[in-house]
């Protein structure tokens, strides 16, 4: 007979804050697991299911229902990974008697390839942006550090004056898990840069300003959802049709690094990537581009 009872909420605020504190991740990525979790707790709540009562069959059932409310693969996969991680640590810290999530399987991942642009495309993305007023010059400065540096958003929008080393011409950036790396800026982006820093940035200043690079008219530093609304606008003035966004500069960051012959390790540390599987993706890109060359220029092809 299952017993009655609910969740209070002090196991996963407990979680979370190890995760936090302890392992360094990201708010997005609390957040993420917050959502798997709370989404647990309303479906165990629904059947009348106390936290000790979730066993690998309930875990399975739970899953099995997000799969028929149409969450997809890689949600799905996401979720499964949150409760291993979640079941894990209650068995560790000797909540629980065993850990229920051990024997589920994650679904499969898909192998989507990223989408990217091409180097003429990137070349009239940047070019059509002019720097002779302010918000040209900053505009111009952020999307050549994306596609130079191969920055993450909150890479971009947290980067500092005092991370730019303009002698050297690299900017230090915080990434996933707290990881600091150094990433080279390319002589064009160094050169958009130093125009913005030297000519622009300063008509943004306010009482509020702080060391962000890159500042709004309000002076306070570029929220991630104001600068995707900002590569947006300038593509769509550049006169492309693909959606652009921040992530697309560094998947075409890295992509046309690997056509032109870098090392997959040199890619891998240049992304902040701590697994090169994560890494690979770009050479199945690279495999899709040679078939279509092959296709199209080969009289056999």
């Amino acid at each position: 007979m299952k017993s009655v009872g609910s969740w209070d909420g002090r196991e996963m605020d407990e979680f979370l804050l190890f995760l936090a504190t302890e392992r360094g991740l990201s708010t997005a990525y609390q957040l993420s697991i917050r959502q798997s979790l709370d989404a647990l707790c309303g479906w165990s709540q629904s059947r009348r299911f106390a936290l000790q009562d979730l066993g690998t069959e309930e875990l399975s059932l739970f899953l099995s229902d997000r799969k028929e409310q149409s969450l997809e693969a890689s949600s799905l996969r996401i979720a499964t990974v949150h409760l291993k991680i979640f079941f894990r640590w209650l068995a560790g810290k000797g909540r629980l008697p065993m850990d229920p999530a051990e024997p589920l399987h994650a679904p499969r991942a898909e192998k989507l390839l990223p989408e990217t642009l091409n180097v003429s495309e990137c070349r009239r993305l940047l070019e059509s942006i002019e720097t002779n007023d302010p918000l040209g010059a900053r505009d111009r400065a952020m999307l050549e550090m994306f596609y130079s540096s191969g920055l993450r958003l909150s890479e971009l929008c947290q980067a500092r004056l005092e991370h730019c080393d303009m002698q050297e011409k690299f900017l230090r950036v915080t990434g996933k898990g707290n990881k600091t790396r150094i990433v080279p800026l390319g002589e064009l982006a160094f050169h958009a840069l130093e125009h913005y820093l030297e000519n622009a940035r300063v008509q943004f200043v306010k009482k509020c300003t702080r060391s962000h690079i890159f500042l709004s008219i309000r002076g306070t530093g570029l929220s991630p959802e104001r600068v995707r609304e900002i590569v947006k606008e300038r593509a769509s003035r550049a006169g492309l049709e693909q959606n652009v966004y921040p992530h697309l500069l560094r998947h075409s960051f890295a992509t046309h690094l690997l056509e032109g012959g870098a090392d997959l390790r040199v890619i891998q540390e240049l992304l902040g990537h701590a697994d090169i599987a994560t890494t690979q993706i770009y050479t199945h890109v690279d495999q899709k581009r040679l078939k279509q060359v092959h296709r199209s220029f080969h009289p056999r092809g």
